[in-house]
């Protein structure tokens, strides 16, 4: 694997606990983040620790989010903060015999970079596009065009990744040889965040229909998928 090809393994990003479960490539690294619309992002303010939940996307090693200009968050990071940043897809749950071999299926990211406020209102705008089209294709050609105050009391933060570590487990069941006697109940429970039906607004004008670009939005649809697909055909740069 070449350097371009992934993330250098430092003292922070190396996967430690399982290690054979961890990954530095980044197309690993990417797929997981491309399938989520939610992360979680981990800073210091004045000593104290803070992890706040926020929607976001990618735009090649950058990854972006926003916020209210008038938050903690934003604040803390509108002069360049270190911050985590992680994502998790929860995919199954392990039922063994023993409460020790009882675990999770998951895929995570943990990446690390500098934040930084994204200040010109012109690249602001076209964020305000970016995050419509990332998760709903064609959408942002279809809205009323935001205002300045609206601009203004949004925050964008961009953080180019300098390392991360990506860490999967996909198991079945796995107790010690000498438990399969044991007779207890065990299964694997498989866990999907699972599209519904879309529930139109009552004040919905006639004749609007739903735009092209939000055909994979399909009920029954896993959402991890969408995001993923949504990201690879329509918005990937």
């Amino acid at each position: 694997m070449s350097e371009a090809e992934s993330y250098p393994v430092t003292n922070r990003n190396k996967v430690k606990r399982k290690p054979q479960r961890g990954s530095y490539d980044k197309q690993a690294v990417y797929d997981i983040l491309d399938s989520a619309m939610i992360c979680h992002i981990a800073y210091v303010i004045d000593g104290q620790p803070y992890c706040t939940p926020t929607s976001f996307w990618r735009e090649g090693d950058d990854l972006i989010w926003h916020g209210s200009s008038a938050s903690r968050m934003v604040r803390a990071q509108s002069g360049g903060v270190p911050v985590c940043l992680t994502v998790t897809h929860l995919d199954a749950v392990i039922l063994a015999r023993c409460g020790f071999n009882h675990s999770v299926n998951y895929r995570s990211v943990m990446a690390y970079g500098t934040a930084h406020i994204v200040d010109d209102l012109d690249e602001k705008h076209k964020l305000i596009d970016a995050f419509l089209d990332r998760f709903f294709p064609g959408r942002a050609a279809t809205m009323r065009p935001a205002t300045v105050q609206e601009v203004k009391a949004t925050t964008f933060i961009r953080m180019k990744i300098d390392d991360a570590s990506a860490k999967v487990r996909d198991l079945h069941i796995a107790d010690d040889e000498e438990d399969y006697a044991w007779p207890a109940w065990t299964a694997l429970y498989p866990v999907k965040q699972v599209i519904g039906p879309a529930e139109e607004c009552p004040r919905q004008l006639p004749d609007v229909k739903m735009p092209e670009g939000m055909a994979g939005w399909t009920p029954g649809r896993k959402l991890d998928e969408v995001m993923l697909e949504m990201y690879r055909e329509h918005y990937e740069k």
